[in-house]
């Protein structure tokens, strides 16, 4: 088998997901909310495909936000049981593609143009680290207050904020869309205009991203102490994302055409579709009870980033001028990123329907 060893197939077979989600509000208000809707699904339609469903609707909202505000910075015309591995993978890789895709129709709802990048980063962060706690603790444990419950309804509720108010509210001067601020005297921040979604950003970074992160790596300490572990080789299992993050950064500070502030959507894109190849293979080691420590295999989605990081290099010392456009490497970023993810969602999904006799996108009645 491609990804999939002899060890992984037998790993397969007694794998069960654990996860517990302690969020208040899904607790009272999204789970009996859920528990009615599911209701309305026919019995003949497998959880994937309503996965499916609902990660084409966020790539329509994100295919919207690129039609009316390619950059990103105006604003939008809002106003007018059948549980397994296979199961875990799809709805967990479909869940890494919808950081890119909703910082994508977020950053279009803010008018916050290149900063997007920065909310995919937000999301990402913690997303990566959750995934990684789950590696060592085979425990997917969402906080009280957590991302996908709490910071995805704070997302719904900006969106109809801004139906109500205009993009530009989170646009302009936080003294002048929170008047209050502006009675406080700042000496520091008096001449500069700070947009409103930067604030935003702040907070989410100390309210929300900081905490979550001391959280996951706590746990994962005490998983490895408790099991005479490596930390080393733990911490090593994040190079690859830190890799994708000062490789994308890098190109951004260099590049001579400014890509994150003039083409936000594919760059978001790009790197959204290396996030989920990453996610993806540390998934398939956890499922597959793979061995802890560094996965050189998940450096394939990073070898790209080389060429337009030398390519802005030699814009640098060619007077801006590049040997290749930079939109062409944009385009090629996005093919790359996309083949190499689908190219391991479909190699993966069909090992695991052969190992385990189950389909993706249908329901297999088990014998009694």
């Amino acid at each position: 088998m491609g990804f999939i060893g002899a060890h992984g197939v037998e790993t397969l077979k007694r794998y069960r997901y654990s996860g517990e989600d302690r969020s208040v509000v899904a607790k009272y208000v999204l789970q009996p909310f859920w528990s009615r809707c599911v209701t309305l699904f026919p019995l003949w339609m497998p959880p994937n495909m309503i996965t499916l469903t609902g990660f084409t609707f966020l790539v329509l909202s994100a295919l919207l936000g690129y039609i009316y505000s390619p950059r990103l910075d105006t604003a939008p015309p809002r106003r007018t049981s059948s549980s397994s591995p296979l199961g875990e993978l799809f709805d967990h890789g479909c869940d890494a593609l919808a950081c890119a895709f909703e910082a994508l129709a977020l950053g279009s709802t803010l008018m916050c143009g290149g900063w997007t990048f920065c909310f995919w980063v937000v999301a990402a962060v913690p997303f990566y680290l959750a995934t990684w706690e789950h590696f060592f603790t085979n425990t997917l444990i969402l906080p009280t207050i957590n991302g996908p419950t709490e910071g995805l309804m704070l997302i719904y509720v900006s969106h109809l904020f801004t139906f109500l108010t205009g993009a530009e509210w989170w646009a302009q001067d936080f003294r002048k869309s929170l008047p209050i601020f502006g009675w406080i005297p700042l000496p520091f921040l008096s001449e500069i205009e700070i947009p409103l979604y930067v604030i935003v950003l702040i907070l989410m970074i100390v309210g929300a991203v900081i905490p979550t992160v001391r959280s996951n790596v706590s746990n994962v300490q005490e998983v490895v102490k408790a099991r005479k572990g490596s930390m080393a080789l733990a911490l090593a299992m994040i190079l690859p994302f830190i890799a994708l993050l000062a490789g994308v950064s890098i190109w951004c500070s260099l590049s001579p055409s400014s890509i994150m502030r003039n083409q936000p959507h594919l760059l978001v894109i790009g790197t959204g579709f290396n996030f989920g190849y990453l996610v993806g293979r540390m998934i398939l080691a956890h499922l597959c009870d793979e061995p802890k420590g560094l996965k050189s295999g998940m450096f394939m989605s990073l070898v790209f980033l080389c060429f337009p990081i030398a390519n802005a290099l030699i814009a640098k010392i060619n007077d801006g001028m590049p040997l290749v456009d930079e939109l062409v490497l944009l385009v090629l970023y996005c093919a790359y990123t996309v083949g190499l993810y689908l190219h391991l969602a479909v190699s993966v999904v069909h090992e695991i329907k052969d190992a385990l006799g189950i389909y993706c996108f249908r329901i297999t009645r088990k014998e009694a």
